[in-house]
């Protein structure tokens, strides 16, 4: 074990820990397991590492402008290499386990930076041959938060880690498009009753709602890519309220720039650093876009499953089976992938009533909640991507659809007379639907015993060419033939 202190006293800390007495006493005062994201502690790394590497240049710049008679004390050239070969580690994922604060948390993201603050100092420490702990040598606040602080560090790494999500989310949007446009064109003619409030109402096709869906994503496809003018504005260089006080100005105007071409993300920096410190808005409108794709992901998964249950007894429509659905019944499989996409909904929905909320709460220059915020949008980010994935390889891409059992199902449906309207008129069409609703008999043996229209004429309109056609026009209606 290694005595670490601060002003509160002492801790024991493992001996070849990388964390520190900040982030053990963070552990302690937040006793929740739930564990800090992993986007969001390697977009830490890549954000001191960004910070270390605009340190290195303004000290050059110093030394030319200056030579030897530089107005300010420097940190070891030696030292910040090291700082920023561990930043390095850090933005690659490693020493993740010794990343000790939980997500749920208090102090607006000082326990998030100072434990990272100490990972990068103690790797720093270990890779020149020194035992982690000894900060008399490299120090966590003096040397690794050199020119930072909490409140611009975090929430620019929280924009990195979700830009970096997003992109994965376009991906996972525009596959699960495509995949709907595949079934569109496969069933194109794959004929069926539409539903209004559950009830049998028009004739359509299973293309014609898998089309539905794929409109739905391209909306979610474009809403999702305006996202990034949102979150690219961060306030790195802003200090602890956005004004920059204990910064350089040289920093300030090369940091974000340099975070920009280390993360080939379009990173900007705000041109009002107190708002983009103080006010959190934007998180509330890029979440409601994930919501609303949420809304479309849970409408698609939930029809598909109504349609596929046993609810539905028609057996036209089949998902593909993924596991066992039950420890007591044989046989029974569960649709399991559309009840994980419908869940994960709701958890974005609650999400973004947290989100919501505590943005709300943010107190002058700046809201201590951003550490929940951005935890509850990464979870979003991470479940709706999961929940694309499995919804194009798990349940669209095995499902089946029996196209010659829809087609006769929907010439039995009453629904199948709303065709003939501009042919027979309402009532004549009502006397059809009556007819085939009492006798269980299709529209073809309906009108063979009420002559309502011609037989041939019949089957061109009832044909599915002409059922899908958009509207009708007054040269398609011969009225002589019925």
């Amino acid at each position: 074990m290694r005595i670490e202190k601060d002003k509160m006293g002492s801790c024991e800390i493992p001996k070849d820990a990388l964390y520190g007495i900040n982030a053990v006493r963070a552990q302690a005062n937040f006793p929740n397991s739930a564990p800090f994201h992993k986007a969001w502690y390697k977009a830490m790394g890549a954000v001191k590492e960004a910070c270390y590497l605009t340190y290195e240049k303004y000290a050059v710049a110093l030394h030319q402008k200056y030579g030897e008679k530089i107005p300010i004390s420097l940190i070891d050239s030696k030292i910040i290499t090291e700082l920023k070969n561990a930043a390095t580690h850090v933005a690659q994922g490693k020493h993740y386990e010794h990343f000790i604060v939980p997500a749920m948390q208090g102090g607006a993201g000082t326990s998030i930076n100072m434990n990272i603050n100490e990972i990068v100092t103690n790797v720093a420490l270990k890779n020149t041959g020194k035992m982690p702990g000894e900060y008399h040598i490299i120090d966590p606040v003096e040397h690794a938060n050199i020119f930072q602080s909490t409140n611009d560090t975090v929430p620019t790494a929280l924009r990195v880690a979700a830009m970096q999500l997003f992109t994965k989310l376009e991906t996972s949007i525009n596959e699960l498009r495509t995949a709907f446009e595949k079934a569109e064109q496969k069933y194109r003619e794959a004929m069926r009753p539409a539903y209004t409030q559950l009830q049998e109402a028009v004739p359509t096709s299973y293309g014609k709602m898998f089309s539905a869906y794929s409109d739905a994503l391209s909306r979610d496809w474009w809403r999702v890519s305006k996202c990034f003018e949102r979150i690219k504005v961060v306030n790195l260089g802003g200090s602890a309220i956005g004004t920059g006080i204990t910064v350089p100005t040289y920093f300030i105007m090369e940091v974000v720039q340099t975070l920009q071409r280390l993360t080939n993300l379009p990173v900007t920096r705000s041109e009002n650093m107190m708002d983009t410190t103080s006010n959190l808005d934007v998180f509330v409108e890029i979440h409601a876009t994930l919501k609303a794709h949420a809304v479309n992901l849970e409408k698609a998964a939930a029809d598909i499953r109504l349609l596929a249950s046993d609810l539905s007894k028609h057996n036209e429509i089949t998902i593909p089976e993924k596991q066992t659905g039950s420890s007591i019944m044989p046989g029974k499989v569960n649709p399991v992938i559309a009840e994980f996409i419908i869940s994960s909904a709701h958890k974005v929905y609650a999400n973004d009533m947290l989100i919501s909320s505590l943005c709300g709460q943010g107190q002058l220059e700046l809201n201590a909640y951003l550490p929940t915020i951005g935890d509850a949008l990464l979870n979003s980010l991470d479940l709706l991507i999961a929940a694309n994935n499995t919804f194009q390889t798990n349940l669209l891409e095995g499902l089946q659809i029996n196209s010659e059992r829809a087609t006769q199902r929907l010439y039995s449906s009453p629904s199948i007379a709303t065709a003939l309207i501009p042919y027979i008129g309402y009532h004549k069409a009502g006397d059809l639907a009556q007819k085939m609703k009492q006798n269980s008999i299709t529209i073809f043996e309906a009108n063979d015993e009420l002559k309502a229209i011609n037989k041939e004429k019949l089957e061109a309109i009832l044909t599915p060419s002409n059922l899908l056609k958009t509207g009708f026009k007054p040269g398609d209606v011969d009225r002589d033939m019925h």
